[in-house]
Parts: C-alpha cells; structure tokens; sequence
C-alpha cells in the first residue's frame, strides 16, 4: 500500500507467498507504477528472504523492516489489513484459489477506486491521485465511469 494515496496497487493471493514470488510482483509492479525509494517490511521470511533482498538491491530499493513486534511501526498497512479483513476476508467463502484472487481483486479495485477513505478527505484513492496531479477535474466519461 502507498502510505500517501493510499492505493494498494496489488494483492498477492496464493497458499504460500515467498521471497522470489514477491519480486516477481514487484518486478510487474514497476512496469506500471515505477519505483518507491523505500519500501516498509515486517519481519516475515518472503521479505527476510534473500530473493527479496537482491531484488531490492538490483532495484536500488531500501528495505525498511519494522522492529520485531511493534505492528505500529507500519500503522497505515496495519489499518490497511484490518479492513481488508474485515470487509473482504471476514465477507466471503472462497471455494478455490481462483475465487479467492477474484473476490480479493474486486475488494482491491473497489477500495481503490470506489471506497472514499477519511484520511483522504473523504476521496477515494483514485480521486485522491487525480487531483494531485491534475488540478482541473477529470470529466467521469474520462475515467470509464460514465458513458
């Protein structure tokens, strides 16, 4: 998640997420959304990993990996999970791997692109980058919102 927009611009579903599977979304990642300079970590061992690790040196991206313990050395991706949480995972059966990644794919687009957030003004993420960069509003036609 960016800590600023608040998008979450991706979520990985599967039954075991490791070092290498991790670079490889940040690998997708980058494509469309750049780099950050610093990316915040906890302690888990796809990020301890040493698959992580040179990616992030390859990519000349810092690691910063929270204190042991102290979830609220990453308050945002904590507020984050909870709600992903509580209005994704706690909502849904999944009857496979597949369902999963669909169910969790649409909750992402939505908190992203429909779900205003407080903490933006009441603005969705989408709107929140838009005005950012655009100053003048974005007719909706412009965005696929309305035809």
């Amino acid at each position: 998640m960016d800590n600023f927009t608040r998008v979450s611009p991706a979520i990985e579903v599967g039954v075991s997420i490791t070092g290498k599977r991790v670079a490889m979304v940040l690998d997708r990642l980058k494509t469309l959304h750049g780099l950050p300079t610093m990316i915040t970590v906890d302690h888990g061992p796809e990020f301890t990993s040493r698959a992580l690790d040179e990616w992030a040196y390859r990519n000349g991206v810092k690691l910063d990996f929270t204190r042991p313990g102290k979830p609220t050395d990453n308050a945002y991706i904590e507020s984050f999970n909870g709600k992903f949480r509580l209005e994704c995972l706690n909502q849904n059966w999944f009857a496979s791997l597949q369902d999963a990644q669909s169910k969790i794919e649409a909750w992402r687009r939505d908190y992203n692109w429909e779900r205003p957030h407080s903490s933006l003004g009441n603005q969705t993420p989408r709107a929140f980058v838009q005005s950012w960069e655009s100053p003048e509003p974005i007719p909706l036609i412009a965005m696929g919102l309305k035809s």
